[in-house]
């Protein structure tokens, strides 16, 4: 038998994969499947608020022609397109369906921009903290990600447009309301200067609203695409409204930017699901996609309401959170000299867990800060779950976690 020959080790992973953090809400869903556990990690949306029989009769429906399990174009179904511009030009962003490609979930869109802008080394900016799977995106495509920080619950304007004068950056990337992960949402006054920013710099914008539709209180804003519509791009996804399991969401391109975008989704999945498109676009045009959002909006009003009344008891004293008027999360900071990351193991044995801050952060992370989502149990869960927290924390004159 001959000798074997000297292997040759296989080449290693790109720097760039690399470069990408696991994300700890996925690795927090494997450690809290136990039903004892009371999770407010994930953003999950409640399922016995899906409208399974509306869905179900709009698949019954379009599985009646063999055409939607056909491939299709990749920038989507006319009808989808045609009632996704419909809802835009209605909240006031006039939008054509030839605006609009599908895809497959909103995060995918994100991935596809960042194909059609970004090279390797790239500078781009994001409001701080940032959504986690944007950052692994980024991270992904080879970015450099700076943050703009907050002053109070307002973006620092004046340090964005600093560094955009200083590093040119290809965009900046921001959830406008509701955002994921601290709630927060830029008033007009706000948005209007992120505008005025991105025109006096040539910068484009990503404004990626999953959440928009989420609003208990207040009135709707202005897309930031009203204000300076040639350089804004526009995420949007039905994850939260109808269900995330559809995978359906869409990118509002600008005409200079739509080709390549094209190319990418081509290059990515040639298009997203036909018969989930479809059966999306019937459910969307029968009348029961409103009716079934006014009752998400209700009871997730609710359990906001439940959270924010719990927390004084659920938080050590000199906690301090906010009170979104909309979406999916409370942020919330420990006393000074606590730490988040670190209390994660004792709560977790109490059966509660919560999301720590510090991935969220692309620079230097507030240790003290961490993520509370209210939408995926009814009050009387969240108050339970609450109560746990609140036993979980080190007793007066204890070392701190």
């Amino acid at each position: 038998m001959p000798a074997p020959e000297t292997l040759t080790a296989l080449p290693e992973r790109s720097q760039r994969a690399g470069s990408a953090k696991t994300s700890p809400v996925r690795d927090l869903l494997a450690l809290t499947r136990r039903p004892e556990v009371i999770s407010f990690a994930g953003g999950l949306p409640a399922p016995e608020l899906f409208d399974l029989d509306g869905i179900r009769e709009a698949y019954d429906q379009v599985l009646r022609s063999p055409a939607v399990l056909q491939y299709s174009t990749s920038e989507g179904d006319p009808v989808l397109r045609e009632e996704v511009a419909r809802r835009y030009s209605v909240d006031g962003l006039p939008t054509d369906a030839s605006d609009l490609i599908v895809t497959t979930g909103s995060q995918q869109g994100l991935g596809l921009l960042s194909t059609a802008l970004l090279d390797p080394g790239d500078v781009i900016l994001v409001e701080e903290p940032c959504y986690l799977a944007a950052l692994q995106t980024f991270a992904l495509a080879g970015a450099r990600v700076i943050g703009v920080p907050y002053v109070g619950d307002d973006l620092d304007i004046d340090e964005l447009e600093r560094l955009a004068a200083e590093h040119r950056p290809k965009f900046f990337y921001t959830v406008p309301t509701f955002q994921n992960p601290t709630g927060r949402t830029h008033g007009v006054v706000e948005r209007q200067r992120i505008a005025t920013a991105a025109q006096r710099h040539g910068l484009r914008i990503i404004e990626d609203e999953p959440y928009r539709e989420l609003r208990y209180d207040g009135e709707a804003l202005p897309s930031l695409a009203t204000f300076a519509p040639e350089h804004v791009l526009s995420l949007g996804s039905f994850s939260k409204v109808i269900a995330p399991g559809l995978r359906i969401g869409w990118v509002r391109t600008t005409p200079d930017i739509r080709p390549t975008v094209t190319i990418a989704k081509q290059a990515a999945d040639l298009h997203t699901s036909t018969v989930d498109q479809a059966a999306a676009a019937h459910y969307l045009t029968s009348g029961r996609a409103m009716g079934a959002l006014d009752r998400i909006r209700s009871a997730y009003s609710e359990r906001r309401d439940a959270m924010l009344a719990a927390l004084p008891e659920a938080l050590p004293g000199g906690s301090t959170w906010n009170s979104p008027d909309g979406g999916m999360f409370v942020w919330a900071r420990l006393p000074e000299g606590m730490d988040a990351t670190a209390a994660l193991p004792r709560v977790l044995q109490h059966d509660v867990a919560y999301v720590p801050g510090a991935p969220f952060f692309a620079g230097p992370p507030d240790e003290r800060a961490l993520r509370l989502s209210f939408t995926t149990y009814a009050p009387d869960r969240i108050r339970t779950g609450l109560s746990r927290l609140g036993a979980a924390w080190p007793t007066p004159g204890s070392v701190k976690a």
